[in-house]
């Protein structure tokens, strides 16, 4: 039986199922619960500001064995000028009848409000976590990138959906074949775009945070708004995330590339949490919480994920993407980092997919969204 989540006690089945269902993979990392409430609230994440969603539990014989959210997405659609709506938060035992039974809920939910595709996952939107793994299941996921079972996708495609994109995520690191070379070539390219073009690189300002985020809000919409399936921020979205990062941001991890003082690029990095969450398999704060103030205060987080990378347009193809990704290794060799993680990057962006193989990055996860027809 599907049903929707009406009470707290369902909320609280809805969150809990993963940690359930995940507990023999070594490679899940158990977020942590609150996070995952906040995001789900429709009074606090300002995303329910321009959309709706529904959550539905599957259940038998009185044990959730299911769960899957519905999307309405207004932004999207007045970006796209489609009708797509979404699914996401897909949690399921191996079971053909149930992933049926919940796609079909979500489906018929957004075929109720008019869409003529249903794509995904997509947890709430491509600013969230989205997609599903496809390639690279021998390894735990960066923060903020989800994880499944292999089971995923055939249940998928055995309920009719089929592939919209793939999202390619790279690895890097001091361990890898060629990659002290790749290094020594950024290097000498920044210095070049230095010298020829005036361009510099600094560190975020943590003393005027909130300007910094002003110049983040103009930068993030202006390099992102022609990608595929791109969705802009709101303000209040980008506040929102910047309220929840500043306690643990790194800056010089967010560097911010310069044009006579001007920001016309920048790229936003964070210590990859999972390293410490993923000993913690509950999702409880505490003893979680103290276990990461302790790694960030003894820089003891050797991973660290490029969430974002993005350069006003005018300033592309000028050497502007290599700068910001040696200022990250640069540093981040005074931080301890050894291996970082660059993406997601559409599969069909030629320009930052060749850029990041040439500067010595590999893919080694892949991740798929799908649609269905309504």
């Amino acid at each position: 039986m599907v049903r929707p989540v009406r009470t707290r006690t369902d909320l609280g089945r809805f969150i809990g199922f993963p940690y359930q269902l995940h507990a023999r993979d070594p490679n899940w990392v158990p977020p942590l619960r609150r996070d995952v409430r906040t995001l789900l609230s429709r009074a606090a994440n300002p995303f329910f500001r321009h959309a709706e969603a529904e959550y539905y539990l599957a259940e038998r014989n009185g044990a959730v064995v299911g769960r899957i959210a519905a999307v309405a997405n207004q932004l999207h659609n007045e970006t796209h000028a489609d009708r797509v709506g979404f699914f996401g938060f897909l949690e399921l035992v191996n079971d053909q009848d149930v992933a049926d039974a919940l796609l079909d809920a979500a489906a018929a939910w957004l075929r109720g409000r008019g869409f003529d595709t249903i794509r995904g996952p997509a947890s709430f939107s491509v600013n969230d976590e989205c997609g599903l793994l496809v390639e690279g299941f021998d390894t735990p996921p960066t923060l903020m990138m989800p994880h499944n079972p292999p089971y995923y996708l055939p249940l998928l495609e055995a309920a009719g959906f089929r592939k919209a994109k793939d999202l390619l995520a790279y690895e890097g690191g001091y361990s890898q074949p060629d990659f002290a070379q790749a290094l020594a070539r950024l290097e000498r390219g920044s210095q070049l775009v230095q010298e020829r073009q005036g361009i510099t690189v600094r560190a975020l300002r943590m003393n005027e945070f909130e300007a910094e985020v002003e110049r983040v809000k103009l930068l993030y919409n202006l390099a992102w708004e022609r990608n595929w399936g791109f969705v802009p921020m709101t303000d209040e979205e980008i506040d929102h995330l910047a309220k929840q990062f500043k306690p643990v941001v790194v800056p010089d991890l967010v560097p911010f590339a310069e044009k006579d003082g001007r920001p016309i690029g920048f790229a936003l990095g964070l210590l990859d949490f999972n390293y410490v969450f993923r000993r913690h398999r509950s999702g409880h704060m505490f003893p979680a919480a103290l276990h990461l103030l302790w790694a960030l205060k003894t820089k003891r987080i050797p991973r660290a994920r490029v969430l974002l990378l993005g350069v006003d347009p005018v300033y592309r193809g000028k050497g502007v993407d290599a700068m910001l990704y040696h200022w990250f290794w640069k540093r981040g060799a005074e931080l301890r980092i050894t291996w970082g993680e660059a993406g997601w990057i559409l599969e069909d962006n030629a320009g930052m997919n060749a850029a990041l193989r040439k500067m010595g990055w590999t893919v080694y996860k892949t991740y798929r969204l799908l649609d269905r027809p309504l």
